[in-house]
């Protein structure tokens, strides 16, 4: 069997697993930790010493059901309980293959424990409405949308080929043009500017007084400068010189408690999340052994992150100042903001 097919079984059990299959491995051999009745229900097979359980049986007989509600004749329950079995023994024969030790197992096996062992221990019902008003009465600032201005952006940058005197004279000429007619920024952007969003126009979009990651801080104070439809002077940064349009801006917006009591909520739930996370781990880390070679992570080449192929892709735990993965947090818990 491909790898890859056997990596799709290994996950598919494994996520079986956060319903309530206890399995466990050890140096590629299956390591079977017996279920409670609670977990698993009613034992209805033993493949190997791992059992499979009437609420995996119900679960998957369920789906067998036809649209007209009739009950499951006993050989299609037996080809139920064989598809069940066959997928303890693939289970298995992939633990053999170590496949358990192929990065993406482990996400899904370390996003299943984090969803049974932390997340699952906090409802929104914990949290009372005098408790998340208190919490907003003490952080209003974290609630206030501040003001943000947009910013349409030329840059052009100094080279090989154009030393900084021909960059700057380049960046004069192309704001002479564009404060002749403002209507023709977009256009000078995408045909001449050299910045991130130059096929948007030169567009970098609605930005606070405190930034944006990525953008130069003087960009964001020469646009607070100016006025909508203000065009700033041609200004230099570390990447070229700039000249900056403000096309909009959107005014501080301060809200009541009421309005924003879901978002206080994500907020005070995600700090809950986020501390039993960190004591979980810190749990963890008592007694283990753990070795770290400094000098070749520092060696080690770091480049810019790639956009994921898949919308909604996380990483698989939380670090310092984030909150827990999508995919393990309990059902609607989200970032605040």
């Amino acid at each position: 069997m491909e790898h890859k097919t056997l990596i799709a079984l290994l996950l598919g059990a494994t996520m079986a697993a956060g319903c309530g299959e206890n399995t466990s491995s050890t140096n590629n051999n299956a390591a079977v930790t017996p279920a409670s009745a609670q977990d698993i229900g009613e034992v209805i097979a033993n493949v190997n010493g791992l059992e499979v359980g009437s609420k995996a049986f119900k679960a998957a007989a369920a789906r067998k059901v036809p649209a007209d509600g009739k009950a499951l004749n006993s050989d299609e329950r037996k080809d139920v309980l064989k598809r069940l079995v066959d997928e303890k023994l693939l289970y298995q024969a992939a633990l053999k293959e170590g496949l358990d030790r192929d990065p993406k197992v482990q996400k899904v096996m370390v996003n299943t424990l984090l969803r049974e062992a932390v997340y699952a221990k906090v409802k929104n019902s914990d949290f009372t409405d005098e408790s998340l008003q208190k919490y907003f009465d003490e952080h209003q600032s974290e609630f206030v949308v501040p003001e943000k201005v947009q910013i349409k952006r030329v840059l052009i940058k100094v080279s090989d080929d154009r030393d900084d005197a021909a960059a700057k004279a380049e960046s004069e000429r192309l704001l002479a043009e564009v404060k002749a007619d403002s209507s023709k920024f977009a256009d000078v952007a995408k045909n001449s500017s050299e910045g991130p969003y130059k096929r948007r126009g030169g567009d970098v979009g609605f930005v606070p007084a405190d930034g944006k990651p990525g953008l130069d801080e003087a960009i964001v104070t020469e646009a607070f400068k100016l006025s909508v439809g203000g065009i700033s002077n041609v200004f230099k940064t570390d990447e070229g010189y700039n000249f900056v349009m403000v096309a909009n801006k959107r005014d501080k917006v301060e809200r009541t408690f009421q309005q924003m009591k879901g978002s206080v909520l994500r907020k005070v739930k995600n700090e809950k999340l986020k501390s039993l996370y960190d004591n979980y781990v810190a749990d963890l880390r008592t007694g283990a052994k753990i070795t770290t070679e400094d000098a070749k992570v520092d060696a080690i080449e770091v480049e810019t992150a790639k956009a994921p192929k898949h919308p909604g892709m996380r990483p698989p735990m939380p670090t310092s100042g984030q909150t827990a993965p999508r995919s393990a947090m309990p059902p609607g818990l989200m970032k605040s903001k």
